[in-house]
């Protein structure tokens, strides 16, 4: 493909974007698939444009006063790829593939644009919705600045080595041999970092089950959950399964998980990864997503009050992985963000049922909004006396750095913090 077919390619993939208002990766996907043509840098130069586009919108949007993806597109190139407004407007020539030239307003607004400085308003600089300012505020308070600057880098590859088959080392070495290289993650015992791309799929230790793509942070909060050999324990809202699977491994394959989902399609998928990881303690179940405040739950009666362990996984924005999914910013909207907070409730309330006296319920999210985490426990906890929060650091394994975050109540990840993705970890533990 030439540079302007490249160009071209990341506008569709942007219009379709805008249009259906589909996940990023979903839409580049598709026209991956349909586009045999495409060789591996092709797509790699086409997918780095549309996503520098989706980090940077607000400041592109603002510089050219438009929001129109052949503009935002070509400001990308001029601006955060540094181009320069004539090299840009060169690639729209109007040859085969490539875009046609610009209207002459089109190549003003290009020739006259810069990115806002820093007098603009940081929701524009730094690229999130104005209607999440006042929560990103209360948040990170005198933080805001690099917190929400840390969510427009490129997130790394991050990798859990599995227990149940292996451990770091000889996991390093595996992916050497294969030309992969790799560090460890700075708090997860058994985590790794690549550091250069890799089509991890594609590798002889993946297929082994020697290792799993999973976020540090995700990884920290499995460790704070504390699984342990012999026990119970209910993963609610597991989808892949990814947390049940590093909870298998922490368990060394005793005692149960009872990994549950409303969507039958994603929790389709778990249990050939857990037999390519070896996890033979595992279980799935469909669950019905609704259930009466005061009646029963049909689906899960007869783990009522018996598990040690209820690991809440809650749906929610996904504020803390915009640095993955920059394109999931700009679908929040207040209406979906009340309707997760609603399934939040639900859910907590859900779990809250099947934790047995003297065992926890664990609460995560991937996200970095108050309203999603301090403000559902608080809430929870207030309308349930027999459960408390529990420090997150009660239960640290002994000799594994902790991260940096305050000892006791709950566990705040971000990117700035601890160089992961956003996460919220709370342990509740229902009292004799």
């Amino acid at each position: 493909m030439t540079p302007g077919a490249r160009l071209q390619a990341a506008i569709d993939i942007l219009s379709s974007i805008g249009r259906t208002r589909a996940p990023a990766d979903r839409v580049f996907d598709g026209w991956a698939r349909s586009s045999r043509y495409a060789g591996s840098k092709d797509r790699a130069a086409v997918s780095e444009l549309v996503f520098t586009v989706l980090r940077h919108r607000s400041e592109l949007a603002t510089a050219l006063g438009s929001e129109e993806p052949r503009l935002l597109a070509l400001g990308a190139v001029a601006m955060v790829e540094g181009a320069g407004a004539a090299a840009a407007i060169a690639l729209a020539d109007g040859t085969r593939h490539a875009p046609p030239p610009l209207e002459p307003d089109e190549a003003t607004a290009l020739k006259n644009a810069t990115l806002p400085d820093g007098d603009a308003p940081p929701f524009i600089r730094l690229n999130y919705p104005e209607w999440l300012h006042e929560d990103f505020l209360a948040a990170f308070g005198p933080r805001l600045e690099a917190e929400m600057s840390a969510l427009m880098e490129r997130a790394p590859t991050d990798l859990r080595v599995n227990a149940l088959k292996t451990n770091r080392d000889a996991a390093l070495a595996a992916l050497a041999e294969e030309k992969i290289a790799a560090e460890l993650t700075p708090y997860a015992p058994n985590g790794l970092r690549l550091t250069a791309r890799a089509n991890i799929a594609g590798l002889k230790s993946f297929r082994d089950g020697l290792i799993e793509l999973q976020d540090e942070g995700s990884q920290l909060a499995c460790l704070i959950a504390a699984a342990t050999p012999g026990e119970q324990i209910v993963d609610l809202c597991a989808g892949g399964g990814g947390k049940a699977l590093a909870m298998a491994a922490m368990m060394g394959g005793r005692g149960q998980i009872h990994a549950c989902d409303t969507d039958r399609r994603r929790l389709g998928r778990l249990m050939p990864r857990a037999q390519r990881a070896g996890a033979r303690n595992i279980q799935t179940r469909f669950i019905k997503p609704h259930i009466l405040p005061g009646g029963p739950d049909a689906d899960l009666a007869d783990l009522e009050a018996r598990m040690d362990c209820v690991l809440v996984d809650a749906p929610c924005s996904g504020s803390g992985a915009w640095r993955r999914n920059p394109d999931a910013r700009w679908r929040l909207t207040r209406e979906l963000l009340d309707s997760y907070r609603a399934t939040q409730a639900e859910v907590l309330l859900r779990g809250s049922r099947l934790v047995r006296p003297g065992g926890r319920l664990v609460y995560v999210t991937c996200s970095l909004l108050p309203c999603e985490n301090e403000g559902q426990v608080d809430a929870f906890l207030a309308a349930h006396a027999d459960f408390a929060l529990r420090p997150w650091n009660e239960a640290w394994p002994e000799g594994v750095a902790l991260p940096p975050a305050p000892a006791g109540g709950a566990l705040r990840l971000s990117p700035a913090s601890t160089r992961t993705d956003g996460f919220f970890i709370a342990v509740l533990e229902r009292k004799n």
